[in-house]
């Protein structure tokens, strides 16, 4: 833990960014069921690399299951199992992946075109039919860009698109629960996470529980008038982290 606190102790305007953006990111994600890596991880990866993605995907683990046991009653289980078993394989092939870029340059090449993949997909509003091929295919999709990124919502929400939302919000959530334990499963066994990225993820999560408590005042809100703000947002630190893995 004391590793931890020194770390976002020594730069005090990093860690009141990530707060603040976790605060945000738990927000999106408990009003639309999905978002928070994809408001989070790209900002985070900017300011400070060592908080993804491992800690973003704690939080992302911590703010997915709220979500699905607040509406666990309208969870499709079926999809969950077919999802959460793609994620698990795309999980596999992150960790692969990770282990064949030598340097923090690639790494960061690597996710910020992935943010941007993300970004596009949110952008462009695509629709897949609601199959279990689908479900599958997409959420291993989703495993591999969690993993590097922990940014997976994008390609599932192209099989939900036209769900409806009380059925889709807490499926997508338990789907992220599950999903994001294989993404920590692969990093932490992939020697790509350690004690210190644990502690990261426990000392923000305050941010993210605030989040939670705000919801109700903010969720609708945020949803029709602040979406483009926050793909605009993500979309340019996606960029920034492209050109510094070219630079």
């Amino acid at each position: 833990m004391t590793e931890a606190w020194t770390h976002l102790a020594a730069a005090p305007w990093v860690a009141a960014i990530a707060f603040a953006i976790v605060f945000v990111g738990a927000v999106v994600q408990f009003s639309l069921g999905m978002g928070f890596g994809l408001t989070v991880a790209p900002v985070l990866a900017l300011i400070d690399p060592v908080l993804v993605p491992f800690p973003a995907l704690l939080m992302s683990f911590a703010v997915a299951a709220g979500g699905a046991l607040r509406e666990l009653h309208a969870v499709r289980w079926d999809a969950v199992v077919c999802a959460a078993g793609g994620r698990g394989l795309g999980a596999a092939i992150a960790a692969m992946l990770l282990g064949g870029i030598a340097s923090a340059q690639g790494f960061s090449l690597v996710f910020g075109l992935l943010v941007l993949g993300a970004v596009a997909l949110s952008v462009a509003g695509l629709r897949l039919g609601f199959t279990y091929r689908n479900l599958l295919g997409m959420g291993a999709v989703s495993g591999v860009m969690a993993t590097i990124t922990s940014v997976g919502a994008p390609p599932l929400a192209m099989v939900f698109q036209g769900q409806p939302p009380g059925e889709a919000r807490p499926t997508l959530a338990a789907i992220f629960t599950f999903g994001t334990l294989f993404s920590i499963a692969g990093l932490w066994l992939g020697g790509f996470a350690g004690v210190r990225e644990l502690w990261l993820a426990l000392l923000l999560s305050p941010a993210a529980l605030a989040g939670f408590f705000a919801t109700r005042l903010l969720g609708g809100v945020l949803d029709t008038r602040y979406r483009a703000l926050l793909l605009g947002v993500s979309g340019l630190a996606g960029l920034a982290l492209v050109i510094r893995g070219l630079a």
